[in-house]
């Protein structure tokens, strides 16, 4: 086990470390409580503040809590965790990549094993889609697109790029950007997987506070998108109710709104969505959005988890992807994740556009 295994151990060679030093990672979890720290550190770090934590000193401890920190996902099996894991994992692939790309010949110095951007190509079976542009590089349109798929913001999508041959032109840095998706992808393929109960059993109490950070923590990036019919159903039930018309108790008014907000709705928006509803007050539903909102009080409330909208009765209509999450905004998050960005129609743009029209 080397140390560049321990900084790359998404790598073929370094997976090949492992198996070549007959790791038994049932007796690991069993055993060795720093590992097991280590990997409930990558994970937990991964959720709060997007990172893998910092590395142990010891290079088999930092190898050996990937594969871990996997079991660990897994046995979460919550998408947001999921989700969050790569791309932490990744980002810090990408730190340190980067860093050694600019630094090759210093860290050589040091006789450190580094790692090039030809090896990383390779890794990915992209050395015969990339080739050197001189000022860039020029990239196959398919792997640009496999890549390039999930990134946001108008300048990747293939229209507004450079394409000539069945070739992309992209810079050095957004061929890094690219790796890191590459690396993204190979941290998620196989997620979640099957774990042996003994195994599971080891690790009770590690997925325990897992679930408790999870719980307690509002777990979305920061959305700006309102596309109704990705709602949970439980809030396309309370947004049907308002637009009927419908009485809303308190606390089932407070989910909505919390959500709305959390969607990236102004306080604007949503006092106009709630003046068809019975007793409604502009001034009194003004501030109450704005309390939620955390610009009058000292608290920005978040939507509350599924757990508390089956305790008030406003869970219903629960489908399968109900099953698999704790939080109405990993439901709506994970909705927005699997569509397709063309295909996502805020709808205060559609709005806007009938508005223009009339």
């Amino acid at each position: 086990m080397e140390p560049l295994h321990a900084r790359y151990p998404f790598l073929a060679r370094s997976r090949e470390a492992v198996e070549a030093a007959a790791v038994d990672l049932g007796e690991i979890v069993a055993t060795d409580e720093t590992v097991t720290a280590r990997a409930l550190e990558r994970v937990e770090s991964a959720i709060t503040d997007g990172t893998v934590g910092e590395p142990h000193r010891r290079t088999r401890v930092e190898l050996l809590s990937y594969p871990v920190a996997r079991v660990l996902v897994s046995l979460v099996d919550v998408h947001i965790c999921t989700r969050k894991y790569a791309q932490a994992e990744a980002e810090a692939a990408y730190d340190r990549f980067t860093e050694e790309f600019e630094t090759t010949t210093e860290l050589k110095s040091t006789q450190r094993e580094t790692l090039d951007r030809t090896e990383l190509l390779a890794e990915f079976d992209l050395a015969s889609a990339v080739s050197d542009a001189g000022d860039g590089y020029r990239v196959e349109v398919g792997a640009y697109l496999d890549l390039a798929a999930d990134q946001r913001g108008d300048s990747w999508r293939l229209v507004n790029r450079p394409l000539a041959d069945g070739e992309v032109r992209v810079t050095a840095e957004e061929l890094n950007v690219l790796l890191k998706q590459a690396i993204r992808h190979r941290v998620t393929d196989g997620l979640p997987f099957t774990v042996p109960d003994a195994i599971a059993d080891e690790l009770t109490e590690e997925v325990d506070r897992l679930e408790e950070v999870l719980s307690e923590l509002e777990l979305t990036r920061e959305i700006d998108t309102v596309v109704p019919e990705l709602f949970p159903p439980c809030m396309k039930s309370l947004l049907d109710q308002v637009q009927k018309g419908e009485h809303l108790e308190h606390h089932s008014r407070f989910a909505i709104a919390t959500f709305l907000v959390g969607i990236g709705m102004t306080t604007d928006e949503i006092v106009d969505l709630f003046q068809v509803n019975p007793g409604f007050g502009e001034e009194a539903t003004r501030y109450q959005v704005d309390h939620i909102r955390g610009d009058t009080s000292p608290t920005e409330y978040s939507t509350p988890a599924c757990s508390t909208m089956q305790s008030y009765g406003d869970c219903v209509n629960m489908d399968d992807l109900c099953e698999t999450i704790s939080h109405p905004m990993g439901y709506y998050e994970q909705k927005l994740d699997d569509t397709d960005e063309e295909e996502l129609v805020d709808w205060r743009e559609d709005e806007g556009d009938e508005e223009a029209d009339a």
